[in-house]
Parts: structure tokens; sequence; C-alpha cells
């Protein structure tokens, strides 16, 4: 099988979403197995994926978290088109990542993964919702 690095805009959007998608999946099929900091991480990953789902709007690509994050957050929440509160939530994913990731310690719990999962829930179907609109304004 040959790799190919063509595609479309939307091709790249559509590409990031399902990501983000298999990545939920992935989240909740270690929550059912009691891997609560996997479970985490994946979550996470699926809001990451998300973001550059929007940033592939713009054919915008970022090597690291904060940078998509962060701009995300500039473009993106600042200006509304994404609610504020969903800004605040993404940075408690990301926190809760970071301590799942990289705490020895970290204790992660049944409910704060299933909270995890229904955020990138959330946020992925605002994402979609939110990509294909903008799509179908560039096909036009």
């Amino acid at each position: 099988m040959q790799h190919s690095d063509t595609g479309t805009q939307k091709d790249l959007v559509l590409y990031r979403i399902e990501s983000a998608k298999e990545d939920l999946k992935s989240a909740k099929i270690l929550r059912e197995a009691d891997s609560y900091k996997g479970a985490n991480n994946r979550a996470y990953y699926a809001i990451f994926h998300a973001i550059n789902a929007v940033h592939g709007l713009k054919g915008v690509a970022y090597k690291r978290h904060k940078d998509a994050i962060a701009n995300f957050n500039k473009e993106y929440v600042k200006t509304e088109i994404f609610p504020r509160e969903m800004g605040r939530k993404i940075s408690g994913v990301e926190e809760i990542r970071h301590a799942s990731d990289y705490d020895d310690f970290y204790i992660a719990t049944v409910d704060e993964v299933d909270e995890q999962i229904a955020i990138a829930e959330e946020f992925i179907q605002m994402v979609e919702a939110y990509c294909k609109e903008q799509l179908e304004d560039i096909s036009e």
C-alpha cells in the first residue's frame, strides 16, 4: 500500500473529525476496561483532533498542542464561534490528561473519565456541525 499526502481541504477536515471519533471510541473502550488513565488520554486526543479539524478549515496545522489550543481559543472561543464554557472545559480536560499521563500517583476515577468522555462527545458534535456548515460554504 502506498502512502499519499494529497487530498483536498475537505478531505483533511473530515479525516481529522474521523480521527477524533476513533479516539473517542477508544476512550469508551478503555473506560469499560477500567483503564481510566488511558481513557482520559484518548478523550483528550479526541478533543485535540477535533480542534485540528477546525484548524484544517483554514489549512492550518500546529506541531505543538499548546499552540493548537491557544490558537483555537483565540480564533474560535474568544470570538464565541464556540462557547466560552467549552473553552474552559477543554482546558480542564487538558489538565486531567496531563495528570493522568505524567503524575506518578494520580488516581483517575470513573466519574472523572465519564465527564471527560462526555465533554469530548459534546465537542466533537459541535465541531462536526460547524465544519460541515463551513465546508458547504467553501464548496459553493
